[in-house]
């Protein structure tokens, strides 16, 4: 590190981590569901993640407690954190990873379609316009390859359709609770700030994490999973998912997503939403049994471009970049992907 310029490796490594570790989640959550079941998955992951990272704030000298903050945490990790990984997670017994990973990026879509305040401004711009009938399209294309292809059987083709649909309703939980973050929560923030009681964001993310964690242990106990989950039928390479997905998944690349965000243009950084979606198909092609068809691969080119050209304001004008980074502070680190 010179003065206050990142060291040039550190940031390639820390691009490498959220280009490439953030698209991997996928393919990593396909393979952990071989041992575990869809919400003890979850419990495990969220709960040693969030108690890995709020130890390493405790040994930072962090501030890990204030009720007002807590309470926000706590709803955008349940919106963000369960809701939505909870969908990603038990769509993934029926979908290619790839798939869940496409129908991800197409979250851009409800921030148009939801964010109320921002209407006038996002329908008065043909890109944007055009951005949103792209990704329905690229949706529908999905959705017609998953559930009407002859190589899929009936009962597959609906089990996908359901999968599909979750991951819709996901995507707007998704999105409301990043809406959440960033209007209703506003003027708490600021009294915060001004009180200068806020917590660190990795502390925040901790509180999320146990949000979640907590709530995907519930539902197990509750759904039964954890009256049928036996430890011997957990293979090796079930525990060595598990653990990439809790060490480089939910720590290691919101750690450099982050870090990324403090020394790289907001804009730069947020490619990784382009990035994610092509790394998870290639796992999914090269890695696993899931037949790629080039429908799924239109319908990836189809969506990204259609993220590309709802976000085309943003890279035209570089000077809202706090603004954006606002925004992405609350998208999906992928979280969790």
């Amino acid at each position: 590190m010179k003065g206050n310029q990142p060291n040039k490796w550190s940031v390639i490594f820390a691009y490498f981590v959220v280009y490439v570790v953030w698209g991997s989640t996928y393919f990593f959550i396909d393979k952990a569901l071989h041992g575990f079941s869809p919400f003890i998955l979850g419990s495990f992951r969220f709960i040693a993640a969030s108690t890995i990272l709020m130890g390493f704030c405790k040994m930072k000298g962090y501030k890990l407690w204030n009720k007002q903050v807590i309470k926000q945490c706590m709803f955008t990790g349940f919106m963000l954190l369960f809701i939505d990984m909870a969908g990603i997670i038990w769509s993934e017994q029926f979908l290619p990873s790839g798939i869940v990973a496409i129908m991800a990026a197409s979250a851009a879509i409800w921030f148009v379609v939801l964010d109320k305040p921002k209407w006038k401004q996002n329908f008065s711009s043909l890109p944007t316009i055009l951005g949103l009938v792209f990704g329905f399209l690229g949706v529908l294309m999905l959705f017609y390859e998953q559930t009407s292809t002859a190589h899929i059987d009936p009962d597959q083709q609906f089990l996908n359709m359901i999968g599909l649909i979750v991951l819709v309703f996901c995507s707007i939980a998704w999105t409301l609770g990043s809406l959440y973050s960033k209007y209703a929560a506003d003027k708490q923030k600021k009294e915060i700030v001004k009180s200068k009681e806020d917590l660190h964001i990795m502390v925040k993310t901790a509180w999320q994490m146990i949000t979640a964690g907590v709530l995907f242990n519930l539902v197990a106990i509750c759904n039964g999973e954890y009256a049928r989950f036996n430890f011997s039928n957990v293979a090796t390479q079930d525990w060595l998912s598990m653990a990439y997905l809790i060490t480089f998944g939910s720590i290691l690349a919101f750690g450099s997503y982050v870090w990324l965000l403090q020394v790289r243009p907001a804009l730069e950084v947020s490619t990784y939403a382009y990035v994610n979606p092509i790394v998870a198909v290639a796992l999914s092609y090269f890695f696993t049994d899931d037949v790629v068809t080039e429908l799924q691969i239109y319908g990836l080119i189809v969506i990204l471009f259609s993220v590309l050209l709802m976000n085309w304001s943003l890279y035209k004008n570089t000077k809202p970049i706090q603004k954006l980074i606002n925004l992405t502070n609350v998208k999906r680190y992928t979280n969790a992907h």
